[in-house]
């Protein structure tokens, strides 16, 4: 139940090419660069080095005006008629301090007090002055100083910038216990409303009640009615309770603040409640406001649960000061808050309360009638032939999701691309459903005739059964190719109930059956290629005995924990546990052994099925028919000239298939343990 993507950020397509910002950081690093050369450079830049020697010619000359020296450094300043010579009285610009003057030549004074005792006598002979003056080195000092603190801004400028998130995150570390919400104001930001929203209309209809009192609450309030506090979205994922969020934002003419309850999580401490105060200290600001907080259990989980096995104490402290702005002390008048989940079951139940969330809205999966609406919603953008019918998808497809219709419709358009179709016709949603159901098919896949006999005579074997029992789904096709991990499958069509009984789930478990039953009729033994099978076998026994109270001997009790709490003990003793253990093995051979009844009854059409597997390598539920003759107890009329929607595969031998192709639900209820 998603909108179509019609969604594009402000100024895309505009045809102009953002300009390359310039990154103040090189800026910064060749002006470091710049003023340490300068700095080791400093005066002597250009100076000439003289040798003594060099310097005793030049003061027998009379060249030297003035030497000053440190015992070891001298700078030499030369008489105004040599320096003119040399042309070096010209005015040079200075941009560091000097720490010799504007000498003309530097010298090192050699070592020893012969030098001392010549430089002497050399002054007193040529008249040149002498001076001695430790040099001024504060020049120096002080610009290594200041070149070392601007490189010290420099990193901090840097670091503050990423452990702040960045100019969008406040640039700086300050900011970080700020809220990271983004705001929505008069709808802009999203063009999302709530005609993009099909399927879910009694949900709809709450929080337009929502939306129409901001607008005009006068209507309300004359009655003295007040506005809800909260609405929380419960549901399983795909069903569009972030999309009706987004349509809230896009219909509401207030402020819309949305973020995930990710958000607030974050190393330092204190930093979830900090931005939990932000969060509603600017909803206040601009009341009256809406807050959304995607997938809340992410905060919102029930506190003191297993606190010796990791407690986050942190987050506990950012759900108690969520718990105390949503209905404190405090007022939050013109507030209204919406929030998400699809683990209602583990969150607080402070939080769960009214006052907090007034409202809990259950966004259901959607059923037939309103998988045509969704339909009808995807299809808009895409361009389509008159051979697709909408109302016979929306019969092909219970138990998908918004989520799930809007990729049918998405494939469709790709399967209709990828063979150079101008419009997307009727065949390429029905490859689309396939391909989501079973997997991609694998044509290519090296199988030896043997392993496909088996192979025919596996997926025949779930046929013949599921056929001739009263309870198990329609069959819809059958099919040898291999597809993603399976190398076989059988389609089937589940009934859309609300509730199960048990003749029901055992005679789907006898069709699941079926399969390995007919590999040991027929070839005496049995294979891995019934994994699957197993697996959802021993989950549908499971629930019968100790769930659903469907077993005489556990008799009317359920060991079922909805919320959780009893992830290291087991809510009965272990000789119960034993039971439960020997009540599912007895179930699960009765129905294996029903099904290898039925098909040794049936063994002459559970060979004409296999034969016609090897030959065509599809069949389709007319096929079925023509074999086995009209199912015994009818079918049910929804399903009648309807197709395919759930896969009874076989896995690759040995292999663990990553996921069962079976999206549809066939037995009571998405929250149903029976899978």
């Amino acid at each position: 139940m998603e909108s179509n993507d019609k969604q594009q950020p402000k100024g895309a397509g505009s045809g102009k090419k953002p300009g390359r910002q310039l990154n103040f950081y090189w800026v910064y690093a060749i002006v470091a660069m710049l003023l340490l050369t300068m700095a080791m450079l400093g005066d002597t830049a250009g100076k000439k080095q003289l040798q003594w020697s060099e310097f005793k010619e030049l003061a027998k000359a009379g060249h030297i005006a003035e030497v000053s020296h440190d015992g070891a450094f001298a700078s030499i300043h030369y008489d105004k008629a040599y320096s003119d010579s040399l042309r070096l009285g010209k005015d040079e610009p200075s941009f560091l301090p000097q720490a010799y003057g504007r000498a003309d030549a530097t010298m090192n004074i050699p070592v020893g007090e012969i030098y001392q005792t010549e430089l002497k006598e050399l002054q007193e002979k040529h008249g040149f002055a002498v001076r001695y003056e430790p040099p001024n080195e504060w020049g120096g000092q002080i610009l290594s100083w200041v070149i070392f603190l601007g490189l010290m801004v420099i990193v901090w400028m840097f670091l503050m910038r990423r452990l702040g998130g960045g100019p969008a995150g406040g640039g700086q570390i300050f900011n970080i216990g700020k809220s990271k919400a983004q705001l929505f104001e008069k709808g802009q930001g999203t063009d999302v409303t709530f005609e993009d929203v099909a399927g879910v209309d009694g949900a709809k209809e709450e929080l337009q009640e929502i939306v129409d009192f901001l607008k005009s609450p006068d209507k309300y309030t004359e009655l003295g009615a007040k506005i809800p506090k909260g609405a929380l979205l419960v549901g399983p994922p795909g069903t569009g309770k972030t999309l009706l969020a987004k349509a809230v934002a896009g219909e509401a003419q207030v402020p819309f603040f949305s973020l995930s309850g990710s958000d607030f999580v974050e190393m330092f401490v204190g930093v979830g409640a900090s931005r939990v105060r932000d969060l509603f200290k600017q909803a206040k600001e601009k009341s009256p406001a809406i807050i959304f907080i995607d997938e809340i259990d992410a905060i919102g989980r029930a506190r003191g649960k297993n606190a010796n096995f990791g407690s986050n104490d942190e987050r506990e402290n950012t759900l108690n000061q969520l718990l105390t702005e949503m209905d404190g002390f405090g007022t939050n008048s013109g507030v209204i808050i919406l929030a998400a989940t699809n683990r209602a079951d583990i969150l607080d139940k402070a939080l769960m309360r009214a006052g907090r969330f007034d409202r809990q809205i259950y966004v259901d999966m959607p059923d037939v009638n309103e998988r045509k609406f969704i339909f009808d919603v995807h299809l808009r953008p895409i361009k389509t032939d008159t051979s697709v019918d909408v109302e016979f998808l929306s019969k092909q497809t219970p138990g998908f999701s918004g989520a799930d219709i809007a990729n049918v419709c998405n494939e469709a358009a790709l399967f209709a691309a990828r063979k150079g179709r101008k419009l997307v016709t009727h065949q390429d949603f029905l490859d689309a459903v396939d391909r989501i159901i079973g997997g991609l098919e694998k044509r290519s896949k090296i199988i030896s005739a043997q392993e496909k006999n088996t192979i025919a005579f596996h997926e025949a074997g779930h046929a013949v059964v599921s056929w001739l029992v009263e309870f198990a789904s329609p069959l819809v096709k059958v099919s040898i190719v291999p597809r993603g991990q399976s190398l076989g499958a059988a389609w089937y069509l589940p009934e859309e109930r609300a509730i199960t009984t048990t003749e029901q789930i055992f005679d789907e478990m006898c069709a699941s059956l079926g399969g390995r039953a007919a590999e040991e009729i027929m070839f005496g033994k049995i294979s891995t290629g019934a994994l699957s099978d197993l697996e959802k076998v021993t989950k549908q026994a499971y629930a019968m005995v100790s769930v659903y109270g469907l077993n005489e001997r556990i008799g009317n009790r359920s060991y079922y924990d909805s919320r959780g709490e009893s992830t290291f003990t087991k809510p009965y003793s272990e000789e119960t546990a034993r039971i439960i253990d020997e009540e599912v093995s007895a179930v699960i051979e009765r129905a294996y052994a029903r099904a290898k009844e039925i098909l040794k009854d049936n063994k002459d059409k559970l060979e004409a099925l296999a034969q016609s597997l090897l030959d065509n390598e599809v069949i389709f539920k007319e096929d079925v028919q023509r074999i086995l003759g009209a199912r015994p107890f009818g079918e049910p009329p929804l399903l009648v000239e309807t197709a395919v929607t759930s896969v009874d595969d076989e896995d690759s031998a040995g292999q663990t298939p990553a996921a069962d192709a079976e999206p549809a639900e066939d037995v009571a209820g998405k929250d149903n343990p029976v899978a």
